[in-house]
């Protein structure tokens, strides 16, 4: 099993898991038992998400849940679910990356003055990329977010400002969400960092590594700026000492007798 999910169907609580065989699951949490088995990917589901536009939507039959599901090849389904009738695939497969989609994060759910729900998507690659699809353009990608290295995860701040990213580089990444421009990096890990969590109302992040370690890191406006001018402090440091001469190791008697040898073999 890769992924699962809990969430009701009508008044009835159920698991949803997606496998490494390809399948994904709805399982009665109540009594264990299976209710459907979901066949459309040809390979491992690695996540599972509602959508939170369909959800929030009090036009939908609360009798029915739409599912996103991602996995290793590179696809990006969604499905229709109720208890009547098997999930059903909906609209054409997406594929936004070049390489397995690893997360799925929606943004909060708005309300158009038309009363239309949207929901815009986040996605995190094994193509060293985070992408932002518009459901409005048909999920088009707006925004590339780009790594060194897999990205494992991808969150959204509470307040929606910034994106975070966890990357096999061990590094975690604060971006700003309007205009994908890198806010700050978060060091501290020695080892790929493959899971976040919003704590504290999401004023904060936790990352989980394979390090054996769990590291918190502020979402505070204030301490991610400080973050970024003391990297670029130390940035400019590193620059510095580069350019410095280096300091001979030898006296000034020893330099003397150095370049009176090297003029005599002149």
């Amino acid at each position: 099993m890769k992924c699962v999910l809990w969430t009701k169907l009508g008044d009835k609580p159920v698991l949803i898991s997606g496998s490494a065989d390809a399948s994904i699951i709805v399982w009665d949490a109540a009594t264990g038992k299976r209710i459907h088995t979901l066949i459309g990917h040809s390979r491992a589901v690695l996540d599972l998400q509602l959508d939170p536009a369909w959800t929030h939507d009090p036009s939908k039959s609360k009798d029915e849940i739409f599912l996103f599901s991602a996995d290793t090849v590179r696809e990006i389904k969604r499905w229709k679910i109720s208890f009547d009738e098997a999930g059903k695939l909906l609209a054409a497969t997406m594929s936004p990356h070049e390489t397995s989609v690893n997360k799925l994060c929606f943004e909060a759910p708005t309300m158009s003055e038309e009363g239309v729900v949207d929901a815009d998507l986040w996605t995190a690659s094994s193509d060293k990329t985070a992408r932002h699809l518009v459901r409005s353009r048909n999920w088009e990608v707006d925004t590339t977010l780009e790594h060194p290295d897999f990205v494992r995860d991808v969150v959204l701040s509470s307040d929606g400002r910034w994106v975070v990213t966890a990357c096999r580089d061990e590094e975690v990444r604060v971006w700003d969400a309007s205009s994908g421009k890198l806010a700050c990096t978060y060091s501290g890990h020695y080892e790929e960092v493959t899971g976040l969590a919003l704590v504290e109302h999401g004023r904060a992040v936790v990352s989980v590594s394979i390090d054996c370690t769990v590291r918190k890191w502020s979402l505070e406006a204030a301490e991610i700026q400080k973050t970024r001018e003391q990297a670029e402090k130390g940035e400019a440091e590193e620059e510095k000492a580069e350019e410095k001469p280096k300091e001979s190791m030898l006296t000034a008697e020893e330099e003397a007798e150095l370049a009176d040898l090297m003029s005599d073999d002149e």
